[in-house]
């Protein structure tokens, strides 16, 4: 607990912004959960996720407290089928990581239910939350699932460590706060790239990418589109249901766009209520589309309030590259076009800066 409380108030002088979550604290409740009995890996997790609270970053109550009860819940199933295998690994040790068979074998099996359960009970509360959030998005993506494994290894070591001798968490504690320190880093970098509210890129990182992604498509000659999207009277949400409820909508559009969009479109927030996206290899006929779905999509989205619901309505504007610009500033300048052409339509349309003319809703 005293090694895990240094590590957070390592993190709180790193000044950790909203939307840094990882760290390696795993590698402090492993222990407890493996040479313990069950009632302390139960336990653990509640002194540490109150420091967290007050030291680092404060969050909604009810969030913290879910965290810590999947964190106890996962380290006491842990713990309870660790002891089952390995009896009294404190009295064994360092019996148990001598003869390795089946102390390690278990003691790796229990550490992946640890991780397991945990992401399991998390992802579950997640999805409720946002019924739109896709399993695959809320369980485990490839980026989460390897810093799962450094995880598990770096408790498992620690839990070793502590099995010998207690002292020997003096040599532990640095390597895993430098550990900590990189992978903060590395989010931090991330989160400079994204926007803080709805978690989509912030505008000068999609401006960057998009750059990317065009001078690809000038190579290959191959096609590619933006949408520029906007929400329908979002001040008129503000005024009547506060900027809180406006928040909810923001997120809740991000989310919707986010997950109807393929993995490597670029979707970000323009600012205020705008999103723009940039589909590579998309056509007319496919761009037109996907705006369609999207904008079908929102209006599907109810955000719940005291007084009920808030719906919104988005109107879009497409823009084709070589068809209406050949570069960025050209082709969001024609997406730009478009939606003041949707919104002038009646909102809640799909338009092209050409003279096709409005897709009213359901064409």
């Amino acid at each position: 607990m005293a090694c895990g409380a240094v590590c957070i108030e390592a993190t709180r002088r790193l000044g950790i912004p909203a939307g840094v979550g990882r760290d390696l604290l795993s590698a402090w409740w492993l222990p407890v959960a493996l040479l313990l009995p069950p009632l302390y890996a139960l336990l653990m997790p509640i002194p540490l996720q109150a420091l967290l609270q007050f030291r680092v970053l404060r969050t909604l109550v009810h969030r913290r407290v879910l965290v810590a009860s999947a964190l106890g819940i996962a380290g006491a199933c842990a713990s309870v089928v660790f002891h089952l295998v390995v009896k009294d690994p404190l009295d064994a040790a360092p019996g148990w990581v001598v003869d390795v068979y089946p102390g390690v074998p278990a003691a790796v099996g229990c550490a992946a239910l640890f991780t397991v359960v945990n992401t399991v009970l998390v992802a579950v509360a997640a999805h409720a939350a946002n019924p739109e959030s896709r399993w695959r998005d809320v369980l485990w993506t490839r980026e989460s699932l390897l810093l799962d494994v450094v995880d598990l290894c770096v408790g498992i070591l620690v839990a070793i460590t502590s099995s010998l001798t207690l002292g020997l968490l003096l040599l532990a504690l640095p390597p895993v706060m430098l550990l900590q320190r990189s992978l903060m880093h590395q989010q931090l970098q991330a989160a400079a790239r994204t926007d803080a509210k709805t978690g989509l890129l912030n505008a000068a990182a999609w401006q960057r990418e998009a750059a990317t992604e065009l001078a690809r498509a000038l190579r290959t000659h191959d096609p590619l589109a933006v949408l520029l999207i906007d929400i329908d009277h979002f001040k008129r949400v503000n005024d009547t249901h506060g900027h809180l409820i406006g928040d909810e909508v923001l997120v809740g559009v991000a989310n919707t766009l986010d997950h109807q969009l393929r993995d490597y479109d670029l979707v970000g927030r323009f600012g205020g209520e705008e999103f723009v996206a940039l589909l590579p290899g998309t056509d007319t006929v496919e761009a037109c589309r996907v705006a369609e779905r999207l904008r079908g999509r929102v209006r599907r989205l109810a955000v719940p309030t005291e007084d009920g619901t808030v719906v919104v309505t988005v109107s879009i504007g497409v823009s084709l590259y070589r068809t209406h610009g050949e570069d960025l500033i050209e082709l969001m300048a024609a997406a730009d076009l478009a939606l003041y052409r949707a919104k002038a339509s009646g909102r809640d349309r799909v338009c092209l800066p050409a003279l096709e003319g409005p897709k009213a809703p359901g064409k």
